[in-house]
């Protein structure tokens, strides 16, 4: 059986819901009838009409006292970019979007994964010598709200072996956003974590298959020189892992890439060496440009006749002139260079 037979996906709809607006101005209205009737109750019974007198009583404290609470409770307010999650007696109702002012069924409740984690933490850091005055119902309904902005998570540096067992330190930045709500808070225990997760995993995936650097000329790609397509390969790995929490990831980065402590001198020297032999290079193929267009010039223009052996006497002086860390000093010859 497999896993999507064992349990069920969920996937998000709308749920039901009128103008908050106009449910507030009809509880007010049914507020100020019932006190209406109370008076008026409290009247009758003191002009001798008991049962009329004790109905409209009864009845205007039974709305003030336990259904006007119960009305309150099903108005929601939303701000730009964020949703609820609703439950009804254990079962999915669905999800409010939108910014604006909402009456719900009172008996639905809002469910987010990551409320009671956040919670523990708030909970488990007092601090020492100072009291703070806590509205705890508003925090538990922020906390029951779920952001559908874009968010950046940036986990720890880890320390991963490259395709040629290089240590190195890397370091990934994922922005993503919650697309599927309902996913998000019955699929996975808490996404925030989950996401956390697969984004070790994914980077540890991808950065085992391709090395640090690479010296090749032939499009060999490698973690330092091909970050777009690291970053691509990176991205679809991840999106792949949490498409069943219902997020969206919108770009992968690399912020951080050294190679580990341990390894660091020795590849600084690589470097080195490898940057003076590309200098060298360099030199060397110029040198012989210039050694080859002097003699050229000579020869045109006919300004002085050299034989083979003082052409490569010329050729070895131009060459170590040219190629040499420090200032040629000039010799003058006195005599016939013959």
């Amino acid at each position: 059986m497999s896993n999507t037979e064992k349990t069920k996906v969920y996937e998000e709809f709308e749920a039901k819901s009128t103008s908050g607006m106009a449910m507030l101005l009809l509880n007010i209205f049914l507020m100020i009838v019932s006190v209406v009737a109370l008076i008026q109750g409290i009247i009758l019974l003191d002009s001798g009409d008991e049962g009329l007198g004790a109905l409209l009583l009864v009845g205007s404290l039974l709305y003030l006292c336990l259904i006007d609470i119960f009305f309150f409770a099903g108005l929601k307010v939303l701000k730009p970019n964020e949703a609820l999650v609703l439950s009804l007696f254990g079962k999915y109702y669905g999800t409010l979007k939108g910014d604006g002012f909402f009456f719900v069924n009172p008996f639905a409740t809002a469910v987010n994964s990551t409320t009671a984690s956040a919670f523990g933490a708030l909970e488990a850091k007092p601090v020492e010598g100072v009291t703070v005055g806590v509205n705890t119902a508003a925090l538990q309904l922020a906390g029951r709200k779920i952001s559908l902005k874009n968010m950046t998570l940036a986990n720890d540096k880890q320390k991963i072996n490259d395709q040629l067992g290089n240590p190195i330190i890397i370091g990934i930045v994922v922005i993503w956003t919650v697309v599927n709500t309902a996913k998000a808070v019955f699929n996975v225990d808490n996404y925030k974590e989950f996401l956390s997760i697969q984004c070790d995993s994914a980077l540890r995936n991808t950065v085992r298959l391709y090395p640090y650097d690479t010296q090749n000329a032939d499009g060999e790609k490698s973690l330092r020189g091909s970050s777009q397509e690291i970053a691509d390969k990176l991205k679809d790995e991840i999106q792949e892992k949490v498409d069943i929490a219902g997020l969206e990831i919108i770009e992968a980065r690399i912020t951080h890439l050294s190679y580990a402590q341990e390894i660091a001198a020795i590849m600084l020297q690589r470097q080195q060496a490898s940057a003076i032999i590309d200098a060298r290079q360099m030199i060397v193929e110029g040198a012989v440009g210039m050694v080859e267009m002097a003699l050229q010039k000579l020869d045109e223009k006919g300004t002085v006749h050299l034989d083979d052996e003082r052409k490569a006497a010329m050729v070895s002086n131009l060459l170590v002139v040219l190629c040499g860390n420090k200032d040629a000093q000039p010799i003058v010859n006195s005599g016939s260079i013959y």
